[in-house]
């Protein structure tokens, strides 16, 4: 190799170094997220006192959690959730909500037919150009997939925390929405078709953000989504929230955000620690612009089981993320 090859190569792998160094860096297997975030670089203009707390009701919440649960499975396209959206309609609107419907049909590679469905949209202050989303979805599993005898995948079971715990949450939420002093509209998102899967290897996850995610990319609306918080699975008891590593690689300072405003409101659920990586709602909305973190108890040991009933969830875990989420809605801008 003469001289001007070797400098030639010289100046391509000192380019490639450069860009290494200027893209994002993942965290290693052993790494945290780095030093615990300080409250003071988001709440800078406001003092800690001056958000206002809400009495929001565990018990009423879990309530919620126990009606829904009694409807029986909600699986897309089911009678269940036809139920499930009745119910959710009439009590949004009672409380001053204004729910609008995104309807599409969901297909499945292990389905022969395509199926109706509806994500929900509860918009508070529906006129403001600036607006946050806190989401989850509020489909159930067709199948328990992760009980030992395949036998029993067939039955059917409720999903107390996953796909019923973020809509009993937003359920007792609405009964402080007019209360809450936002400088921001907020719109309440029920996804659904998160967890229409039959055949774990086919078929495709997160149908309902997918579309909630087109759609907003291809209408470019007049309203702005500056943030939005996906909660999954918030009502185990005992729920501990580590920080999601999708959540913290794609909108890191809503993480920060996030955790900072948990360490000022003393919850010791949210820990400032690495978690697992997981697949989610959020994704299809950081896809599009829309940061999102992925609130999630991750170690809930009843995930697709039968034994995920209400019996292993607490209002008080659904508390704790209240009082993170109502304080950080009062300081977003």
């Amino acid at each position: 190799m003469n001289r001007r090859m070797i400098a030639v190569v010289g100046l391509v792998l000192a380019a490639f170094v450069g860009i290494y160094l200027l893209l994002p860096i993942r965290w290693s297997t052993s790494a945290q997220p780095g030093p615990e975030p300080k409250a003071a670089r988001f709440a800078e203009d406001r003092a800690p006192a001056e958000t206002k707390p809400v009495p929001f009701d565990p018990k009423r919440a879990m309530g919620y959690l126990e009606t829904l649960c009694n409807i029986g499975p909600r699986i897309s396209g089911s009678e269940g959730m036809a139920k499930q959206q009745k119910l959710l309609q009439e009590h949004f609107e009672k409380l001053g909500g204004t729910v609008t419907w995104q309807r599409f049909e969901g297909k499945q590679p292990s389905q022969k037919q395509p199926i109706p469905m509806a994500n929900m949209i509860v918009s508070w202050k529906p006129d403001a150009k600036r607006r946050i989303i806190l989401c989850g979805h509020y489909d159930t599993r067709p199948i328990a997939d992760q009980e030992e005898r395949r036998a029993d995948w067939e039955k059917p079971f409720v999903s107390a925390n996953d796909g019923t715990s973020t809509v009993a949450f937003l359920m007792e939420l609405a009964h402080h929405m007019k209360e809450i002093p936002t400088q921001v509209g907020v719109d309440f998102v029920l996804f659904d078709g998160e967890e229409w899967i039959y055949d774990r290897d086919r078929d495709h996850y997160f149908l309902g953000s997918d579309h909630f995610a087109q759609e907003y990319k291809k209408e470019r609306p007049a309203h702005r989504y500056t943030a939005a918080v996906l909660m999954d699975m918030v009502a185990g008891k005992g729920a501990k929230f580590t920080v999601e590593q999708n959540s913290h690689f794609l909108a890191g300072e809503l993480c920060e955000q996030l955790w900072a405003e948990a360490k000022l409101q003393g919850i010791d659920a949210f820990i400032w620690e690495r978690g697992p990586e997981v697949l989610d709602d959020h994704l299809a909305l950081n896809r599009v612009g829309i940061p999102t973190v992925d609130v999630i108890d991750w170690s809930y040991r009843h995930w697709h089981k039968l034994s995920d009933l209400p019996e292993n969830c607490s209002g008080e875990s659904m508390a704790n993320v209240a009082k993170v989420i109502v304080s950080w809605m009062q300081r977003m801008r």
